[in-house]
């Protein structure tokens, strides 16, 4: 396996927001995932601490759009024989301004 997508300290941060639900108010995306293959990205805003492979966040795929994610499956996903990595140069950024930016058509 490659990378770990959730560190301990990225995981803690994420916990933490995980009462705020899918509200932007207040909250960061904490990281962002990504395929070298694909034009999908995964931008993390919590994780239920009770099932840590509960994550919303914002998705940028066929549509830009607010949802749950399953960590398992993201660390399972290969696209061309490929894991989806972490963006090891994302710093925590304001959930509404990234869904701001994507809805612009800005790359983030």
């Amino acid at each position: 396996m490659g990378q770990k997508l959730i560190t301990k300290e990225i995981g803690e941060k994420l916990q933490k927001q995980y009462p705020k639900g899918a509200e932007f108010e207040g909250q960061m995306v904490v990281c962002k995932f990504f395929h070298p293959f694909s034009n999908w990205k995964w931008y993390i805003m919590n994780q239920d601490p009770n099932d840590p492979s509960y994550l919303w966040g914002i998705v940028k795929g066929f549509e830009i759009e607010t949802g749950s994610i399953s960590l398992d499956e993201l660390q399972e996903l290969r696209i061309n024989g490929l894991p989806i990595e972490r963006d090891s140069g994302f710093r925590p950024t304001p959930a509404k301004e990234i869904w701001d930016r994507l809805q612009k058509g800005e790359y983030i």
